[in-house]
């Protein structure tokens, strides 16, 4: 399978990438299982990215039953150093309106049934993740969001959920007292995974809909917030296809070396078997002997 750098990770809408060229099929098993759907390896424009799908292509797989530990671990196997996440989401702020884009800086987590690490069972691992999303990464996508013509918000606090259920009115208006901007139910685990796999990660979030805060009668219908989810994925597709013009050939960011300072557990007392198994993870800090 052909090596690539870029990942774009697809969320609701985007479940296919117009314009892929020179396409290889791949769905690779890894120690965590299978991803979500076949990786789809091509030429967009020229430059080489690998496409998933989080939830399917078919949309059968709900944000809680991601398989985001095989996602990441299988994009990475595959060489990718920078993902492009695509994700739906609601507002908590009047300014934030459907069918503007946000590139969010932060994250809440309000998660709590995903194995949201790739470091158990004798490994403990603590990566950084004061600032969970790449810089470089960002930047790339809030020029290209401007370069688009899009409504583009340059940050942001996402708040993310267990889901499938949205929120109640009282949880809504909670967290935007917390100072959360955007909800959203997949930014997480990704975004953590991608750190320890030292892969850098930013996200598109197309914003859909006002969330639960506002007064019954404000609410968006299902149609509507379909039609608007429809709309902006057009939209992360333009973004997506001028952002790869733009990203840094070499990476010198944190991200990719996310690893060298969190290891926890000493890395002579990893047994051999262990080292085996996370090798794509920790091998250029722990070698596995012959």
């Amino acid at each position: 399978m052909t090596q690539v750098k870029i990942a774009v990770i697809g969320g609701s809408g985007l479940y296919k990438m117009e314009g892929l060229t020179d396409i290889q099929k791949t769905n690779l098993e890894t120690p965590f299982g299978k991803p979500s759907d076949d990786i789809y390896v091509g030429q967009l424009d020229g430059v080489g990215i690998a496409f998933l799908p989080r939830h399917g292509r078919e949309h059968l797989i709900p944000p809680g039953e991601v398989n985001y530990r095989a996602n990441i671990y299988s994009l990475k196997a595959l060489g990718v150093e920078r993902i492009l996440a695509v994700n739906a989401v609601g507002s908590f702020r009047p300014e934030i309106k459907p069918g503007d884009i946000l590139v969010p800086d932060q994250l809440i987590d309000r998660t709590f049934h995903r194995p949201n690490t790739f470091f158990d069972g004798g490994i403990v691992v603590h990566v950084p993740f004061g600032e969970p999303f790449c810089p470089v990464l960002r930047d790339a996508v809030l020029k290209a969001s401007t370069a688009a013509g899009t409504s583009a918000h340059p940050g942001g606090t996402y708040l993310v959920i267990e889901g499938p259920a949205f929120s109640t009115r009282a949880e809504s208006n909670l967290y935007r007292s917390w100072g959360a901007d955007v909800i959203g139910m997949t930014a997480l685990p990704e975004a953590k995974l991608a750190r320890e796999a030292e892969i850098c990660y930013s996200v598109i979030a197309g914003v859909t809909d006002f969330d639960s805060w506002q007064e019954a009668g404000e609410h968006f219908s299902v149609e509507t917030i379909l039609k608007t989810l429809r709309s902006n994925v057009e939209t992360v597709k333009r973004i997506i296809r001028l952002v790869l013009k733009m990203i840094p050939e070499n990476r010198d960011c944190d991200c990719s070396h996310a690893l060298r300072n969190a290891f926890a557990t000493d890395l002579n007392l990893i047994t051999t078997e262990r080292k085996r198994k996370m090798g794509l993870l920790i091998g250029k800090y722990a070698k596995v002997g012959p």
